[in-house]
């Protein structure tokens, strides 16, 4: 089993004004897809504190999946998709895009998504919507193609079919 993490990244859901709703839901997809989550955690809408912990996630603890929740639109406190370029090798930027494309069919606010999908190390690591429905649509979009994305990014050889 593939080793997993959920992050939440809100500032109210950190001060605990706001009931996370999202990351139990995508720890829970992730769980019926497989994936053993180990990790979930929330941090504030803070640079230092999301790079932080998605290091530590991939350097000490060894998760080889991670998905945030929140901090991806455009208010001046959605930073995750900065806090994580720091800290990826590179970017998987067709990921995002299939997202954002399934989402546009749902709602046109979809085009204001900064979500990104990054590698680092041998791990990968998703920006998802902080809302549950948006989390979990954007997911699914995703979920077909994790398990191929991971065995490449760890080196596999095998031809793409």
């Amino acid at each position: 089993m593939i080793k997993a993490g959920v992050l939440t990244i809100s500032d109210r859901g950190f001060r605990g004004q706001r009931k996370d709703k999202s990351g139990p839901l995508v720890a829970e997809i992730l769980t019926k897809a497989g994936y053993r989550v180990e990790k979930q955690g929330i941090v504030p809408d803070d640079h230092e504190k999301i790079a932080e912990c998605l290091t530590e996630w991939v350097d000490k603890d060894g998760l080889r999946l991670i998905a945030t929740t929140g901090g991806t639109g455009v208010s001046p406190t959605d930073i995750t998709p900065e806090a994580m370029g720091k800290i990826i090798k590179y970017q998987i930027p067709g990921m995002a895009e299939a997202m954002r494309a399934a989402s546009l069919k749902k709602t046109p606010h979809a085009m204001l998504s900064r979500a990104m999908v990054g590698v680092r190390g041998c791990s990968l690591i998703i920006n998802l919507p902080g809302s549950p429905e948006g989390a979990r649509e954007n997911l699914d979009v995703v979920l077909p193609a994790l398990d191929h994305a991971l065995a490449k990014i760890a080196g596999d050889q095998s031809d793409c079919r």
